[in-house]
């Protein structure tokens, strides 16, 4: 009787308890009262909590009574009492300069004392090289950096040197360190040869500062040596790193880019590149300055981040699914020289016009995964995809990890709670074989292909691959067999800490697809909601552009960003090389700094005139500043088709697309320590920004000024 009376009892105020819960919903905000995504919010002495999507809006369940916390880095942690008649709380956000001064966030979000910030960085002066009685500069260093270890084998003449600086980080066992002299990458044998006396300067940076330096190369460190007499200077972003050491804390790797410098029209008048529709780099950044980080120079594609935002282009109206667009204005960052904007808009086509879709999931399910931004994350983003499909798209699960295997056969979209179950049973643990993984995810893919239909792998990881065919070349070789298929591919990034940004950029690239990295639902809606046709249908595929620069009317011009798409100029008509592709709606936009005729810069350098060719400039073609040539195939066609456009020679006054594109632009180019920033402030970037911020009917306009206060403010 008494244990009846008990459940009653607890039974009851269980009851009282559930009936005091009400929604608390608002909008929170940051100082200027633009929204703020992302915030966290919980309540007090539970685990039951939310975040802010991106219009700053949340709703969460608590009690009367209850306290709700609000943080969010760089800004002082907000508590708000819920009383009898709050159902509604919004505010803003205040920011907090002084824990911002005194705090160094780490790369891992951990807070620490400015003056207990790691180092990933050692120089070692050259009087302490001279002092050791060793003859050669590898000897000398033993012993001069921490976790450094000096292998010697053969003592003899043909003796072989051994150098690494931390311990084992590659299962095949090539973990030695980068060595560079005056800016070439040379051995550890070359490096030995050189007496301690004749050495200028030696940086040694170890940890990931390394591989977001120099790339994949860089990952397991970087020696850095300047010769005495040697006019070598060390590139801007390095000497950065110098200075001001990062705190890359984590294995995220990124290929290195070398930035674009000026042409000379004389000697090369035409521009050729591949376009690219890939926005992970932005969506990466963002995460980076919301998690406290330090941007890696080479994480920033200028490109993608110009393409993450779109651009009031008209829809194509003749036969091509694409319009091409050209504006010249003044540079706002440098007087002297000119900024040409080149735009394409691929068709729009509605939801239910797209071809029927036989997709293959393909999910990463190792113990990398296992992060509440990976698979979690992850899971939710696919749900966003399987609630739009229609009865006539087909969906197949494929999973790996140690193996690979099907864990769901093709399925109509009709039949969305089995997929969604399928999905909710993944969970993550073991080793990553993605080259499995992939083969596997392919076969399925060509079992069930759709003639004149949708036929694409939807692949999802943090690219972390160490089980059999694993290395970018690996990975590049396996795709562009694959892609033979006409499966196309699409490549979605999670997570950080691990994260393999150069590794599923080939993926995309050589697969005939797109990039993505997803670091919030919001980004998903965006992939998969806003974006879905284009995310998924392919309407040109291989598209180049060409631009030849007239030489009566512009010395030099510099292509900003793009640095890993350049094509020779021949492969331009090559119907055999490879090329980006347009999805559905997609926009790209590429923009190029010129020099006119008769301005003096210190970019451009002299060249000796040419004894057997003679440069004739063409007067006819005054009036024209440059012609763009396109080329593209139909998604399951083997011929290009080309379309041509000129440009007049016509400076405007910027439209609010342009003056928004610059300083996305400009932007990347400060974080990037270019060269050509001219010295440009945060402020110049702001103040462009706001004055392209338009319409912004999404908000990703108004986001990209909080980012750049953000990270100023960091």
């Amino acid at each position: 009787m008494k244990n009846l009376l008990l459940i009653v009892c607890v039974a009851f105020i269980s009851l009282q308890i559930h009936g005091q819960k009400k929604t608390i919903s608002g909008t929170i905000t940051d100082e200027n009262g633009l929204p703020l995504p992302g915030v966290n919010i919980i309540v007090k002495g539970t685990s039951n909590g939310t975040q802010t999507n991106f219009d700053g809006l949340y709703t969460i369940q608590a009690i009367e009574g209850a306290t709700i916390s609000y943080s969010f880095i760089g800004y002082i942690t907000a508590e708000r009492k819920i009383k009898k008649n709050t159902n509604t709380i919004s505010f803003a956000m205040q920011v907090d300069s002084e824990s911002l001064e005194e705090v160094v966030v780490t790369a891992l979000g951990i807070k620490r004392k400015a003056t207990r910030r790691t180092m990933s960085y050692q120089r070692v002066r050259t009087e302490q090289l001279s002092q050791s009685s060793n003859p050669n500069i590898v000897q000398s260093l033993s012993g001069k950096v921490s976790g450094l270890q000096i292998n010697t084998n053969n003592n003899g003449v043909n003796q072989s040197t051994r150098i690494v600086l931390r311990g084992n980080r590659s299962l095949s066992g090539i973990n030695q360190a980068l060595i560079v002299i005056d800016g070439n990458v040379v051995s550890a044998e070359t490096l030995s040869k050189i007496k301690p006396k004749d050495i200028a300067s030696t940086n040694v940076i170890k940890g990931a500062g390394g591989s977001a330096l120099y790339g994949s190369q860089g990952s397991n460190g970087v020696i850095i040596v300047t010769t005495k007499g040697s006019n070598y200077k060390l590139p801007k972003e390095v000497k950065h790193h110098i200075i001001q050491p990062n705190t890359y804390d984590n294995n995220d790797i990124y290929e290195e880019i070398v930035e674009n410098t000026f042409e000379n029209v004389k000697t090369k008048p035409l521009s050729t590149f591949s376009i690219d529709v890939d926005k992970a780099s932005y969506s990466n950044i963002r995460r980076m300055i919301n998690n406290g980080q330090e941007i890696p120079a080479n994480s920033v594609k200028i490109e993608e981040m110009v393409n993450y935002f779109d651009y009031d282009y008209p829809q194509p109206t003749g036969k091509h699914p694409f319009s091409i667009n050209t504006e010249q204005i003044q540079t706002p960052w440098n007087t002297d020289t000119q900024l040409v904007r080149v735009g394409l808009q691929g068709k729009t086509y509605e939801n239910d016009q797209l071809p029927a879709s036989n997709l293959t999931f393909l999910i990463d399910v190792s113990g990398s995964m296992g992060n509440a931004n990976k698979l979690p994350l992850l899971k939710s983003a696919y749900k966003l995809l399987v609630n739009q499909l229609r009865p006539q798209d087909y969906v197949s699960i494929v999973v790996y990890a140690g193996a690979a295997c099907v864990v769901l056969e093709p399925t109509s979209g009709i039949e969305k709670e089995k997929i969604i179950a399928a999905l909710d049973k993944l969970q993550s643990g073991g080793s990553t074989a993605g080259g499995q993984g992939i083969e596997l995810a392919y076969s399925l893919a060509e079992k069930n292909f759709k003639k004149n239909g949708n036929n694409r792998v939807i692949l999802a990881t943090d690219g972390d691959f160490n089980v059999g065919a694993s290395s970018d070349k690996d990975m590049e070789k396996l795709i562009e067999d694959k892609r033979k298929t006409g499966v196309f591919l699409s490549v979605l990034g999670f997570g950080y800490g691990n994260y393999k940004d150069s590794k599923l950029e080939t993926l995309a690239d050589k697969g005939n697809g797109n990039h993505a990295y997803i670091d919030t639902m919001q980004e998903a809606q965006k992939v998969f909601g806003k974006e879905f046709g284009g995310t998924l249908f392919t309407i040109a595929k291989d598209v180049k552009i060409q631009v030849e620069f007239n030489p009566a009317v512009v010395q030099a011009y510099r292509l900003i960003g793009y640095e890993n798409r350049l094509l020779a100029d021949e492969d331009f008509i090559d119907d055999t090389k490879d090329a980006g592709e347009l999805g559905s709606g997609h926009t790209v936009t590429a923009l190029y700094e010129v020099i006119p005729v008769g301005v003096k810069s210190h970019y451009l350098k002299d060249i000796s005139d040419l004894k057997y060719t003679k440069n004739e400039n063409a007067s006819s073609f005054s009036d024209e500043l440059f012609t763009v040539k396109f080329r593209y195939k139909k998604p399951d066609g083997d011929k290009s088709i080309e379309m041509v456009h000129v440009h007049e020679n016509k400076v405007e006054n910027a439209s609010v697309d342009m003056k928004f594109a610059s300083a996305v632009a400009l932007y990347g180019m400060q974080l990037r320590h270019s060269e050509y920033d001219n010295n440009s402030k945060l402020n110049d970037v702001l103040d462009l920004a706001k004055q392209g911020r338009g319409q912004d009917g999404n908000g990703y306009r108004s986001e990209f000024v909080r980012l750049v206060n953000a990270y100023n403010s960091l």
